[in-house]
């Protein structure tokens, strides 16, 4: 019998209060809503406590979990990124102003495609790639603006620093805006967007047809609503009136078609402003960013034939989708480039509502502008 551990002993030191009544209750033990710590029955707490950590230690896990799983997703698509564009190599360019421009280029490229698929999609097999639509979208403190800038578009080729020989070359006179691409590519045609616009393009984005299409079957398709059916034996666009989910075979017939329309390629440039503003929407949901299942294909779809400049990066083109998605929004505007008429059967820009639009956008106003005549 050991004199300070067993109670049995008469000399035992029991703790202060022992036996006592414990306050509101006439037995020896304390009553049940006090706490147990305080009449050594802390042991008693103990489990509740232990629970609270673990539920601490699984919500920290979880976030870290979040974290590296979103640092590590954003690594793998600026990797996946085709970083081919170099603006710094474009000569003379005006100054930048608020807010930032993207200048997105559908291209006819048929790079990676089976004869199957070209015979599929419609695309014919024509050589090289040609621009197939541009659009410069403007995200800013007013809301996003989208202008579409028709492929024929009469404009001024300027001197220029070629994009493989680095040598300085032309100016090359009046052409139309697409012949910019098909000469020299990407900075060729920035540089003609920036001479004959003034305005300042950050980023550049491209996807040709085969992305274009794999995006959209990737996410199950894109719901749209049209007005009235039409048919082009050209692009293979056969669609009737109403509601209707269009897969990547016929969306990218919808975008393309512009021998069905009185107006061409202005009816056309109108049909891809609201085609990729429905694109946008349906993928930025819950149901596609918070299901690895659906966001990972469908990234992959877009990331692997995505061409950008070499300052782009994940962000900068999160940023620019969601800009296109607001499109339609309340905020949002779309429009083609004011036209004033036409030269030698191009479209002839009208350069005082160009100039206007140029400065509202510099400034990060509200557009007035329309492209009515």
């Amino acid at each position: 019998m050991h004199p300070r551990t067993d109670s049995r002993n008469p000399d035992f030191a029991h703790p202060a209060g022992w036996g006592s009544p414990a306050p509101g209750n006439d037995g020896t033990y304390p009553p049940d809503d006090f706490p147990y710590e305080e009449h050594g029955g802390g042991h008693r707490g103990r489990p509740r406590r232990r629970r609270g950590r673990t539920v601490i230690r699984v919500l920290v896990a979880l976030v870290l979990v979040l974290l590296v799983v979103s640092v590590a997703t954003y690594f793998w698509a600026d990797s996946q990124l085709r970083k081919e564009v170099d603006l710094g190599k474009v000569v003379d360019r005006p100054g930048t102003g608020e807010g930032t421009n993207y200048l997105i280029v559908g291209s006819d490229s048929r790079e990676g495609m089976s004869d199957q698929q070209k015979k599929d999609l419609h695309t014919g097999s024509a050589d090289g790639k040609r621009t197939d639509s541009m659009m410069i979208l403007h995200d800013g403190a007013s809301g996003p603006t989208l202008i579409s800038l028709p492929r024929d578009s009469n404009v001024t080729i300027p001197r220029f620093r070629g994009s493989e020989s680095g040598d300085l070359k032309g100016p090359l006179g009046d052409n139309k805006l697409n012949a910019a691409y098909s000469i020299d590519g990407p900075q060729l045609l920035v540089r003609t967007v920036e001479y004959n616009t003034g305005l300042h393009i950050d980023h550049y984005a491209e996807v040709g047809f085969s992305g274009f299409a794999n995006i959209v079957d990737s996410i199950g398709g894109v719901d749209m609503t049209l007005d009235k059916g039409f048919k082009d034996k050209w692009s293979g666009a056969d669609f009737d009136a109403g509601e209707q989910t269009l897969n990547g075979q016929q969306a990218l017939a919808f975008v393309r078609t512009r021998h069905a329309f009185a107006t061409s390629d202005l009816e056309r440039t109108k049909n891809q402003q609201k085609f990729l503003s429905a694109l946008a929407g349906q993928t930025a949901t819950p149901g596609t960013l918070l299901n690895p299942f659906k966001l990972y294909p469908t990234m992959g779809a877009g990331l692997d034939t995505l061409i950008v400049d070499k300052d782009m990066n994940p962000y900068y083109l999160a940023k620019m989708f969601f800009a296109m998605q607001d499109v339609t929004g309340s905020d949002g505007k779309s429009l083609n480039m004011p036209l004033s008429g036409s030269v030698g059967g191009n479209l002839q820009w009208d350069k005082a509502k160009v100039k206007q639009l140029v400065q509202e956008l510099k400034n990060d106003e509200p557009v007035t502008v329309t492209d009515t005549q």
